[in-house]
């Protein structure tokens, strides 16, 4: 990258807040849709801004590091327990924090420089991680321990959540904000696509405790990199109201606003009927397949590759392109490919569908994130993503516990397909009744 970009500061730039008129008073025009077209030479313009530019590096080598973990714990604990419910639990503790604290935290990203706010966490997940490869090398972990990390970790990321989300306006200018959430959901997906796969590997060669071991490493990498940004300096907002009544404007402007608020139930949908099978990976992995730690790798890695090409996609969308087209389609495709994978136990059809339920979900996600936040007023920024935030991951512990224990009485496929079939009747639906959202 050349030394030479001059973009200009965020703090001097003054974005006029948007006159919203009665709605009486407006006159709603049918607008052309514009059909999505890829401009390449775009892909990586968020790319092209120091301070991104280090928040990609970071986040790249700690979220490869997370997933690892995350293989390398679910296949001990499927070890330890042979139970497929065991797997829902574990993914059940880990997201109930979101349900207590996610709200607060976007109160407290709004109010504290989120800097500060993310090398907190960074140092708590850290240290959980040390904790946890510790229990494992001496050879004294047990279920409940994994149970009980996953639900400290899960209050940090109820905290890191929203000021991750909201972080990222920080970085670039306004006008590249979507390609920033794009390439953030680029290198989420490239660690999901690396994570499990090394994850899978390097458990047959050192185990999982040297898996937890270089997690805890990985996160350096973020803590390095934020500390090394320059920033704009931002004074906090005056504290006018207490934490609960500010969480209540947030919610006031969520209700307020139709269009964020049918995008955050979207989400809800997603989250709870098409993320929970990846609980059963690794169950499926040795239950359907008849595989190993590697086989789980293997296909944890298979949605992660398709989770990075949708995403490279979509960052490559020409900024004209109708958001709405490819959220109605992949509604449709995703529980049709879920299906697709229920019904097999193949190993390469099961990769492949993987793949295309990857691009998919992604696909969705991403746009979601992108149309919410080039809506939200900058002031309710923190509290809007933490409320999107909470709505992702505190369905998923629900949605993983009702899957594990489905499937635990009726087996593996009959579990994924049944979401599946829910998700896609919400797809079929949202179609034909919500044209609105296509255009």
């Amino acid at each position: 990258m050349k030394g030479d970009d001059t973009e200009k500061p965020l703090d001097t730039v003054q974005v006029p807040s948007p006159v919203i008129p009665p709605p009486d008073q407006i006159v709603r025009q049918r607008m052309p849709v514009a059909i999505p077209k890829l401009t390449i030479r775009h892909t990586f313009r968020a790319l092209r801004f120091p301070n991104y530019r280090l928040w990609f590096q970071g986040q790249l080598a700690s979220l490869i590091g997370t997933f690892m973990q995350a293989t390398a714990q679910g296949f001990l604990v499927f070890e330890m327990t042979r139970s497929p419910a065991y797997l829902g639990y574990v993914g059940f503790a880990n997201g109930v924090p979101s349900w207590i604290f996610m709200l607060y935290g976007g109160v407290i990203s709004d109010r504290m420089p989120r800097r500060t706010l993310l090398m907190a966490t960074q140092a708590y997940m850290m240290t959980l991680a040390i904790i946890t490869a510790t229990l494992t090398l001496t050879g004294v972990i047990q279920p409940w321990h994994v149970i009980v990390m996953a639900f400290l970790l899960g209050i940090g990321h109820a905290f890191d959540a929203p000021a991750r989300h909201a972080f990222v306006y920080e970085l670039v200018p306004r006008e590249h904000l979507a390609n920033a959430i794009a390439m953030n959901s680029t290198l989420f997906n490239m660690a999901t696509m690396l994570g499990p796969a090394l994850g899978g590997v390097l458990y047959t060669i050192i185990g999982p405790g040297g898996c937890f071991a270089l997690n805890a490493i990985s996160y350096l990498a973020v803590m390095i990199a934020l500390k090394k940004m320059t920033l704009p300096v931002v004074k906090p907002p005056a504290r006018t109201v207490s934490a609960m009544k500010a969480i209540g404007e947030g919610l006031r402007y969520i209700r307020s606003e139709p269009v964020i608020l049918s995008l955050i139930g979207i989400t809800w949908i997603v989250s709870f009927f098409c993320m929970s099978y990846l609980t059963l990976i690794p169950a499926w992995a040795v239950n359907v397949i008849g595989g190993n730690a590697e086989t789980n790798g293997w296909l944890q890695s298979a949605r992660g590759a398709g989770a990075l090409l949708g995403a490279l996609i979509i960052a490559s969308l020409n900024p004209t392109a109708s958001r709405g087209i490819c959220i109605s389609g992949a509604l449709i495709a995703v529980p049709c490919l879920l299906i697709l994978f229920a019904s097999t136990g193949w190993l390469p059809l099961a990769l492949i569908t993987l793949l295309g339920t990857g691009l998919g979900i992604i696909t969705i996600f991403n746009l979601v994130n992108a149309s919410i936040q080039d809506r939200v007023d900058d002031a309710f920024r923190g509290r809007v993503m933490s409320v999107y935030s909470l709505v992702f991951f505190g369905s998923l512990p629900i949605g993983a516990l009702l899957t594990g224990a489905v499937a635990e009485w009726a087996g593996e496929p009959i579990a994924i397909m049944s979401n599946a079939a829910v998700a896609l009747i919400f797809g079929l639906v949202l179609w034909f009744m919500k044209p609105d959202l296509r255009r």
